[in-house]
């Protein structure tokens, strides 16, 4: 699962990528002349600090763009998890302080800058960063990238950046089902659970429209049926969930013992 190449490079690959696929002329994503409803909706429930958020946007979502694959896509980004919204609608994020910080920041940074070719690389050198225990040091993503930080200080300062916020968990809480950790993807309405790391196949398998792609040829179309059981993650959020899963366990464990003791 493990990319090939440092993340500490990646920003710079990025921008190559989403330059590549926006002057193309076969490009749907950046294309007006497009209809948007050919396009397969890609959706990204996540935090900054979970470690598999982080990962799956350095290792796997990036296979987006190179792959060529977000020219038939529409990916939107939802810089929030598990975090918490109390009384006065102050904010409690899984991570801390530092995860409502940049939670907060990316979210000014798709507010700011509402084009993915211009939000993605900001976000992605963030979470690269992160990846490498570096994230102190976000701010550098706007020399790296040529950024002006002013209008995203501006954002975060102003209380616009937490009402953004808000936005975001008014959304992640309407999710149904109800998401049960993070990241969470969901493409073209439909959540993907533990199999999230396989999306391309769920790209390519919902996109009907006519353009082929040689990308999605390569890739093994049968999907893995979707499961609602999770593997183990670190980040998961809706311990309700969670206990009931485990409950749903015990009580099939006791089914089948009791079925044992009578045969």
């Amino acid at each position: 699962m493990a990319s090939s190449f440092a993340p500490s490079f990646l920003h710079l690959h990025l921008l190559f990528l989403i330059c590549a696929v926006s002057l193309s002329p076969t490009s749907a994503a950046y294309s007006e002349s497009r209809s948007s409803s050919n396009k397969v909706r890609v959706e990204l429930y996540y935090e900054t600090l979970c470690p598999d958020s982080y990962q799956f946007i350095v290792n796997d979502l990036i296979k987006l763009f190179e792959t060529g694959i977000i020219s038939v896509a529409d990916l939107k980004l939802y810089p929030y998890g598990n975090a918490r919204v109390g009384s006065n609608s102050t904010i409690t994020c899984q991570h801390g302080p530092s995860e409502c910080l940049l939670n907060t920041v990316e979210a000014c940074a798709i507010e700011i800058w509402p084009a993915l070719n211009d939000h993605f690389p900001f976000i992605y050198c963030v979470e690269s960063l992160v990846y490498e225990h570096k994230y102190p040091q976000w701010e550098s993503c706007y020399e790296k990238l040529g950024l002006d930080s002013k209008p995203i200080a501006e954002c975060y300062s102003s209380g616009l950046g937490k009402e953004l916020e808000l936005q975001y968990a008014a959304e992640t809480s309407a999710l149904q089902p109800p998401h049960q950790y993070v990241p969470w993807v969901v493409v073209d309405g439909q959540p993907l659970y533990e199999d999230y790391e396989n999306f391309l196949s769920y790209v390519c398998n919902a996109y009907n429209g006519t353009t082929a792609l040689e990308a999605c040829s390569k890739i093994s179309l049968n999907t893995r049926k979707i499961s609602k059981s999770t593997h183990s993650l670190g980040c998961e959020g809706n311990m309700p969930a969670v206990l009931g899963r485990i409950g749903s366990t015990i009580k099939s464990w006791i089914r089948q013992m009791n079925l044992a003791i009578w045969m």
